[in-house]
C-alpha cells in the first residue's frame, strides 16, 4: 500500500480509501467488521462516511470498529441530508451544520472529524454563512480539516476567495464522482484541483457496479443495483455507457484482471486524483477493489482504457486546441 499527501493537510492516506455506505445497510454489523478488518490487512488508514449513511448507523458501526486505533486513521464524515425528518435539520446553514457535527461525533464515539464534507452545494444559504459556521468547527477543535462533495468548480473556487477574503479555513479536500463512464470532472474540477493543491478522493470508480462485469448492450441485471435502485438508474440511463461496460470488461479479460480491479486502479491514476473510494456490500465484493493495487497501470495502459469511453470537451469547447 502506497500513501499519499491528501493536498496541503499534511496528512498521509492510503492509495484506497474505504467507503462506509454499506455499514449498517446492506452490509450488517458482522459483515462490516469482516471488510473492516480486511482494509486495515492491506494498509487503508483511510475511511470515509456520512450521517445520513443508513440515517447514522454506518457512523455508529464505523465508531464502534475504529475506537481501539482512533489516531492511527484518518476518519471523515458529512453533512446536509436531512436524517431527522424535521424541516430545519438539513441544509448547510448554521443552526444544522453545528448540531449534526455534534451527532455525528456521539455516534462515532470520537472527539473530532478528521474531514468534514458539506455533502451538497446549498443555494438557499449564503455561503458565507456556512463557512463562518465550518470555521467554528475547527476553531474549536472539532474538525480538523473541510471537504466539499459534489460541488462544481466555480462553487469550490467561490468559497476558496470567500475563505481567504477573511482567513478562514479554507476547502482542503473534495469528493467528486468519477469512473470511466463519468468523466465530466476532467473538465474543470481536476484541473482545478491541481491548481489549488486540493486533495480528491473520488467516489463510484465502478460506476455503481457498472463497470464491474456484469452489464453488456444486452444484459442489464434486474436484481443489480442500476436496475433497483431510481437514482442509478437515471445516472446510468444511456445507451453509450453499456456500450463502454462491455469492451472494458472485454479488455480486461484480455489483461488478465477482474474489471473491478482495472476500473479502480484507472480512476487512481489520473494524477489530480489523490486516492479512489472503494466500498462493497460484503467482503467477497471487496476483494477485487482491493486487488487494484497490484496492477501496473502504464501510461499506455491507462490511454488504451481512457478511448473505450467519451473524453470530455474542454471548458471552451474548442476541441481544435486539444489535437
Amino acid at each position: 500500500m502506497q500513501y499519499n499527501l491528501l493536498g496541503n493537510t499534511g496528512l498521509q492516506v492510503s492509495e484506497l480509501c474505504f467507503g462506509t455506505m454499506s455499514f449498517g445497510g446492506d452490509a450488517d454489523e458482522t459483515e462490516s467488521a469482516k471488510m473492516y478488518a480486511a482494509c486495515r490487512d492491506k494498509g487503508i488508514n483511510f475511511f470515509d462516511c456520512a450521517d445520513a449513511y443508513s440515517n447514522g448507523k454506518s457512523e455508529e458501526i464505523l465508531g464502534r470498529l475504529i475506537k481501539d486505533h482512533r489516531d492511527e486513521l484518518i476518519v471523515t464524515s458529512k453533512c446536509f441530508i436531512n436524517i431527522k425528518g424535521d424541516r430545519n435539520s438539513a441544509g448547510a446553514n448554521r443552526r444544522h451544520i453545528l448540531s449534526a457535527v455534534e451527532d455525528s461525533l456521539k455516534r462515532m464515539g470520537t472527539d473530532r472529524l478528521d474531514v468534514l464534507f458539506m455533502h451538497r452545494w446549498d443555494n438557499t444559504v449564503p455561503l458565507e454563512e456556512t463557512l463562518r459556521a465550518l470555521e467554528k468547527l475547527v476553531s474549536d477543535g472539532k474538525v480538523m480539516h473541510l471537504g466539499a462533495s459534489n460541488y462544481s468548480a466555480w462553487q469550490i473556487a467561490k468559497a476558496l476567495g470567500i475563505s481567504e477574503r477573511n482567513n478562514w479555513p479554507r476547502f482542503d479536500v473534495i469528493q467528486p464522482m468519477y469512473s470511466l463512464v463519468k468523466r465530466q470532472v476532467e473538465v474543470e474540477i481536476l484541473p482545478f484541483a491541481q491548481e489549488e493543491n486540493l486533495g480528491v478522493i473520488t467516489y463510484s470508480p465502478v460506476g455503481g457496479g457498472l463497470l464491474s462485469g456484469k452489464y453488456t448492450k444486452e444484459n442489464r441485471p434486474a436484481n443489480a443495483r442500476i436496475s433497483t435502485n431510481k437514482e442509478y438508474a437515471s445516472r446510468y440511463k444511456e445507451d453509450w455507457v453499456y456500450e463502454v461496460a462491455e469492451n472494458f470488461s472485454a479488455l480486461a479479460k484480455e489483461k488478465g484482471v477482474h474489471p473491478v480491479s482495472l476500473a479502480v486502479r484507472w480512476a487512481s491514476h489520473n494524477p489530480a486524483v489523490t486516492c479512489p473510494i472503494i466500498g462493497a456490500r460484503n467482503l467477497e465484493q471487496l476483494q477485487p477493489s482491493l486487488a487494484s493495487t497490484e496492477i501496473e497501470m502504464t501510461d499506455a495502459l491507462y490511454a488504451e482504457i481512457s478511448a473505450l469511453s467519451r473524453t470530455p470537451p474542454p471548458a471552451t469547447d474548442r476541441l481544435e486546441e486539444q489535437a
